[in-house]
C-alpha cells in the first residue's frame, strides 16, 4: 500500500468512526436460523418475466421485496417475508405523494408474517396503518456507510454499526439478509442498466430513466425527474460508481463469512457477485 492509499485509508477510517458514534444506535435485527435460500427481488425490469414464466422459482426460498413492491399486485401472491425500505422519501408521510400513500395503504393489508426492514433513524417515522397491522415486526437496522482500512470496515459489518455506503436499496437488503443469517442470497431484479438510458438533452439536463417491473404513475415519474433536475452527470456517475463499489465490500466481507452471493439478474451490470440462474 501507498502511502497515499495508506493516508486516505485512515482519513476514511477515522471518518467512519466519527459516523460510528453519532449515528449508529442498537439495532434490532436478528439471526432467525432459516436454512432456506433468500431471494432478493430487485425492482429492475428482468423481474416481470420471472414473475411472468417461472413464479413458482420462488415458492421454496424466503422472499424479500424493496421499496414500492407492495405498489404492483404481485405483492399479495408472493407474500414476502421481509421488505425493506431506505430512502427517507419512505418515511415523510407525504400526503401529496400518491404512490407513498398508496404504498402505506397496502402495507397496511398485509396479512402473514412480515418483517418490515428500516434504519434506526426512522424507526419512530412509521405511519399508523403500518404499526397498527399486528402482521408486520419491524427490525431496524444502522443503514451508515463505513470506509477506509479493509479490516476496520469487516469489522464495522459484522457488528452490525455499519455498512458499505448505502446508495441504494439493495445494498441495505443483501447486508440485511446476512444480518439475518442467511448463506444463500440471490437476487433478482437488480438490472443496474442505467448507463444505457443516460443521457444529456439540449437544456443541459441530465436524464437518467430507471425502469421498473411495474408501471410507474405520471406522479411517481414527475417526482423522480424532480429528484434529478438538481444534478450533473458527474454527480450521477459518481452515485453509480459509489454504488457498484459497495458490492464489491460486500462481496469481500460475504466471502470470509462463508455467505454465498448469485446474481441471478440476466444482464445485470453487477460485476461483484457469481453469476447463476435461480
Amino acid at each position: 500500500m501507498s502511502i497515499s492509499d495508506f493516508c486516505s485509508n485512515l482519513g476514511a477510517t477515522l471518518k467512519s468512526c466519527v459516523k460510528m458514534v453519532c449515528l449508529s444506535r442498537p439495532t434490532s435485527i436478528r439471526r432467525n436460523g432459516d436454512t432456506r435460500p433468500l431471494v432478493i427481488m430487485g425492482n429492475g425490469p428482468s423481474l416481470r418475466k420471472v414473475l411472468d414464466d417461472r413464479p413458482e422459482m420462488l415458492s421454496t426460498s424466503a422472499l424479500m421485496s424493496v421499496n414500492f413492491a407492495a405498489n404492483a399486485p404481485e405483492f399479495f401472491e408472493l407474500k414476502p417475508e421481509y421488505y425493506v425500505m431506505a430512502d427517507g422519501v419512505f418515511f415523510s408521510n407525504d400526503t401529496d405523494n400518491h404512490a407513498l400513500m398508496q404504498l402505506y395503504e397496502a402495507l397496511g393489508r398485509v396479512d402473514w408474517p412480515m418483517t418490515l426492514i428500516i434504519p434506526t433513524k426512522y424507526r419512530h417515522s412509521l405511519p399508523a396503518s403500518i404499526t397498527d397491522n399486528a402482521n408486520i415486526r419491524t427490525a431496524s437496522i444502522n443503514a451508515v456507510g463505513m470506509e477506509g482500512f479493509g479490516w476496520f470496515r469487516n469489522l464495522a459489518y459484522s457488528s452490525r454499526l455499519g455498512m458499505p455506503r448505502p446508495r441504494n436499496v439493495l445494498i441495505v437488503s443483501i447486508v440485511a439478509g446476512i444480518w439475518l443469517g442467511y448463506t444463500d442470497i440471490y437476487i433478482l431484479g437488480a438490472d443496474h442498466s442505467w448507463m444505457q438510458t443516460l443521457a444529456v438533452d439540449e437544456q443541459n439536463r441530465v436524464i437518467s430513466v430507471q425502469p421498473h417491473f411495474y408501471k410507474d404513475s405520471a406522479a411517481e415519474q414527475k417526482r423522480v425527474n424532480t429528484v434529478y433536475s438538481g444534478l450533473h452527470l458527474h454527480d450521477i456517475i459518481n452515485s453509480f460508481y459509489v454504488a457498484f463499489r459497495s458490492y464489491h465490500h460486500i462481496a469481500d466481507w460475504a466471502r470470509r463469512r462463508g455467505v454465498n452471493i448469485y446474481n441471478s439478474t440476466p444482464g445485470s451490470y453487477i460485476d461483484a457477485f457469481s453469476r447463476r440462474p435461480i
